[in-house]
């Protein structure tokens, strides 16, 4: 066999497992890049504008200072976010010569058909308790939450058999679950002021499926994409435990208004991970192996600045308006580092796979909320009505936006109540609708490329994988219950 020939064949190994190893861990895509949709039954009927007005075991996640208020109370509710979207992808094709493998200056797009991406029915909870140990002006209260996170699905193959066009970007999160574990505290410090803080851990598992395309960059042996060359890639990290924690507090000068601010810490995720590869078909990799499973992730999910007042000077009627700050911009890198990953007998020769550094090029959001709630009799028993909406920009730039992280401008329309059925028992509902505004990204902006870490011979341009449009959006459904002792 030809030296060129031996050379394709580890560097398309190489690339096949550097691939494996950095794709795989772009984390979940959701709103303000990590979550699709605000949270919790009860705050997300009004719009999400719950930081000033938070007055039970909702604060653990928008304002632990509004647990003072809580009193002892058991809540728990789950939701259902019913994600769909729908891309059609665009790619630039460039005209090589066969021989030299040099860019002739021929170019032309091709329009790919649409495929969706779809979520299973998965409830998404939060369970809290609260009490005060005996203890006057001061509450704490042990629980967790989960983030309303898209975990889309999108199919491998066309109807055709054609592998599917976004197949380099994603093919599901399914498996995926992550959750917020936490204890918080309370002080009442005047009958104007209250403060709260907590201690949270992010822990769970984060699941991905790519497929990945391991054509060598100098194009000699085949197409960048060409489905002979394709290598489906699975990657597992777990299990994830990151610290975290939150603080906030309200002021209320009167009866009538209360401000509220909270700020929650960053997430700092360093995980072990498995990395699992099916290899290509192409007769190139008959004789290769790969070695070794075990990598370690590392980046970080940003703080969050959250800030509302909320006016009570109506009869029976609460109204929020609420502004929240997301640094996302500092969420600006993945590295994965293999442990002792390595290609075995390829050709004789062994290859170690190093870290691997994948740019995210995220910037921070924000996100303005309107929403309130009105109470009225009904018969021998309370109900609340509740609605609001909010406004919410993306985190991620056109050019880094792919159905791997699906985060879109949206709006946020939603409503709910509360049935008292005593002093004690509230049940809660919430209906909200999630519309993303459908996104073009050109060819041209599109920067997400097949990752390749090989240095020699890197063909004169890289083959974007994210252009196209976009489109999302969900309904999320929601039931709870809360007790107050």
């Amino acid at each position: 066999m030809a030296l060129g020939t031996k050379t394709t064949i580890r560097r398309a190994t190489a690339t096949l497992l550097c691939c494996a190893t950095a794709l795989a861990f772009a984390p979940e895509a959701h709103a303000s890049g990590l979550y699709f949709s605000e949270r919790g039954v009860r705050p997300l009927a009004r719009g999400g504008a719950f930081t000033a007005g938070a007055d039970d075991l909702g604060a653990i996640y928008y304002n632990p200072a509004g647990l003072a208020d809580a009193g002892t109370q058991i809540l728990a509710d789950m939701s259902w976010v019913n994600f769909s979207s729908d891309y059609q992808r665009r790619s630039r094709l460039e005209q090589v010569d066969p021989n030299t493998g040099q860019f002739t200056g021929t170019v032309w797009e091709r329009t790919h058909p649409s495929v969706q991406g779809t979520s299973p029915v998965l409830p998404i909870p939060t369970l809290a308790a609260s009490t005060n140990f005996g203890q006057e002006n001061v509450n704490f209260a042990f629980g967790l939450w989960a983030p309303y996170a898209a975990i889309p699905t999108y199919p491998e193959t066309l109807d055709n058999g054609e592998p599917a066009p976004q197949r380099h970007s994603l093919l599901s999160l399914g498996g995926s679950a992550l959750a917020v574990l936490g204890a918080w505290g309370a002080w009442k410090a005047s009958p104007e002021l209250s403060l709260g803080a907590g201690i949270e851990v992010l822990a769970g598992d984060f699941n991905a499926e790519v497929v990945l395309n391991t054509c060598p960059p100098d194009r000699l042996a085949c197409a960048p994409e060409d489905p002979a060359y394709d290598a489906k890639a699975q990657l597992k990290a777990g299990t994830i435990i990151a610290p975290s924690g939150n603080a906030g507090l309200i002021y209320a000068p009167s009866k009538d208004v209360r401000f509220g601010a909270s700020f929650q810490l960053p997430f700092w995720i360093d995980a072990p991970a498995k990395v699992r590869v099916r290899l290509p078909s192409s007769t190139l990799f008959d004789e290769a192996s790969v070695s070794g499973e075990d990598a370690r992730v590392k980046f970080r999910l940003p703080w969050v600045l959250r800030t509302g007042i909320e006016y009570r000077g109506f009869s029976n009627t609460r109204i929020e308006l609420g502004f929240v700050y997301e640094a996302w911009s500092m969420h600006d890198a993945i590295v994965a580092t293999p442990e002792n990953i390595a290609l075995e007998n390829v050709l004789g020769i062994d290859y170690r796979v190093g870290s691997i550094s994948l740019e995210r090029g995220f910037k921070d959001s924000y996100s303005i909320r309107l929403g309130g709630e009105y109470a009225l009799a009904l018969g021998d028993y309370r109900l609340d009505l509740r609605a609001g909406a909010m406004y919410e920009s993306s985190a991620i730039p056109k050019s880094h936006l792919s159905v791997m992280t699906l985060d879109l401008d949206k709006v946020i329309a939603s409503v709910g109540g509360s049935l008292h059925l005593n002093r004690r028992l509230r049940l809660d509902a919430v209906y909200a609708r999630v519309i993303g505004f459908s996104t073009e990204v050109s060819t041209s902006e599109a920067a997400i490329t097949q990752v390749n870490p090989i240095k020699a011979n890197p063909p004169e341009s890289r083959t974007a994988v994210n252009a196209g449009s976009y489109a999302a959006r969900a309904d999320v459904i929601g039931l709870g219950l809360a007790y107050n002792f």
